[in-house]
């Protein structure tokens, strides 16, 4: 049949998962860090997530679509498909955006000297799945770290994620240039410096050079530094 229907503008969307979050039929998801239409029979055609979407990726459509199925809505809500504040069917519960609080004092004083405390203060960490208008990107110190440095420096968290928002990558293994989501993060959000750390391998020059891409395209005065770390672990100077 055609009715009116919701449709998401992928390039648009920024992944906030605002509209998940309204949408009280479950008919949209977080797929790869976007939203997505998952069912079309879930989605009633109201627009509750047309106003909690601050970018104005949803709008209206009139196309062929399957009719509104109340009864399937439901029997997903009582089997707990649906569930407040996590990933619907076929998105990622990972992908949810938060941030993350910690009691500086109480770690410190942790009885286990040999216990080191997590230093990350948001997730998701990974570049594709952040979110660009995240709150925790507010006046931020942004470290831009590629995967395996937190494998290689014993001391990461403390040294490099510590007072940082965290965001993590491989070019290589992603196979995709991260400077366009760098510039968007870095252009809209008051950062107040970026730190690079990357591996001394020639594959992480990818990740250094979208970086500096994005700090040069956001068009803003940023001090910035790159940090290298040698595959047995130390820092080079």
């Amino acid at each position: 049949m055609i009715r009116k229907i919701i449709h998401i503008d992928e390039e648009k969307c920024n992944g906030c998962g605002a509209c998940a979050d309204a949408c009280h039929e479950g008919a949209i998801g977080m797929v790869d860090g976007k939203a997505k239409l998952l069912r079309d029979d879930y989605c009633d055609g109201l627009g509750d997530c047309l106003p909690a979407c601050p970018t104005g990726a949803i709008t209206f459509v009139e196309r062929e679509a399957a009719a509104y199925d109340e009864a399937a809505v439901l029997a997903a809500k009582r089997a707990g498909a649906h569930r407040q504040g996590e990933a619907l069917p076929c998105g990622c519960p990972g992908s949810q955006s938060r941030a993350i609080r910690r009691e500086e004092a109480g770690e410190e004083s942790c009885p286990a000297p040999a216990h080191r405390p997590s230093r990350l203060s948001q997730w998701p960490v990974q570049i594709k799945l952040a979110p660009v208008n995240a709150p925790y990107f507010r006046g931020a110190k942004l470290l831009i770290a590629a995967d395996c440095t937190a494998y290689a420096y014993g001391d990461f968290h403390e040294r490099f994620i510590r007072g940082r928002v965290t965001l993590v990558g491989c070019p290589k293994l992603d196979g995709v240039d991260y400077s366009e989501k760098l510039t968007a993060i870095l252009r809209e959000n008051d950062i107040r410096e970026v730190t690079i750390v990357r591996m001394e391998v020639p594959c992480c020059g990818g990740l250094e050079q979208a970086a500096r891409k994005a700090i040069q395209d956001s068009g803003k005065f940023l001090p910035w530094q790159v940090v290298t770390i040698s595959t047995d672990g130390r820092v080079l100077e």
